[in-house]
């Protein structure tokens, strides 16, 4: 996937500034596909170019005007023609788990705090994502399309960080039984 598509995706559901579309990869889609705004804007300018959004200019009062971008036919169609394509499974790069096999070589109780403190990063991301779940779809039932798709998008999120921190509860136990001497017998 390519930034262009995340882009489309988020201005086919609203128009915004490049401030609003980069606030709203901080928020939602950037735990999916990051971008800096720097990076963002850099496309934007090349997405307008190619045709796929268009800008119009917001005037403010007391502040500086804005530019407000939304996707075009053309990019709506680019987005369409992306969503045949085939999905290749994703290849992870996941620092901590090499780390976790580095550890037979070296000492593993050493990790337990770097254990815990990723793990207290993804309590925190799964305590987010409900909050968020439940001030955005507090009624499921009443739900349109969009929403739905969104819906399901964040309940695969609270579902991974549920996944990774099963996940962390193992590599601590196990990390805790390697890093505890074995009892000699008869002590």
């Amino acid at each position: 996937m390519a930034l262009e598509h995340a882009i489309l995706v988020s201005l086919l559901e609203q128009p915004g500034s490049g401030y609003e579309l980069a606030r709203r990869f901080d928020r939602s889609i950037g735990r999916f596909w990051t971008a800096t705004h720097q990076q963002i804007y850099r496309v934007l300018r090349r997405m307008e170019a190619d045709g796929w959004v268009a800008s119009r200019e917001v005037v403010q009062d007391g502040r500086p005007d804005k530019k407000v971008w939304s996707a075009t036919s053309d990019g709506r169609a680019v987005l369409v023609d992306w969503l045949h394509e085939p999905v290749e499974p994703e290849t992870v790069r996941h620092e901590l788990a090499v780390k976790i096999r580095a550890a037979a070589f070296g000492d593993p109780a050493a990790l337990v705090t770097e254990v815990e403190r990723y793990r207290a990063e993804h309590a925190a991301l799964l305590d987010h994502y409900l909050v968020g779940e439940r001030r955005d779809f507090p009624d499921p039932d009443a739900l349109d399309a969009g929403q739905q798709l969104q819906h399901v998008v964040l309940r695969g999120g609270i579902e991974y960080e549920r996944m990774i921190l099963a996940w962390l509860d193992d590599v601590l136990a196990t990390l805790h039984r390697l890093g505890t001497p074995p009892s000699t017998p008869g002590t």
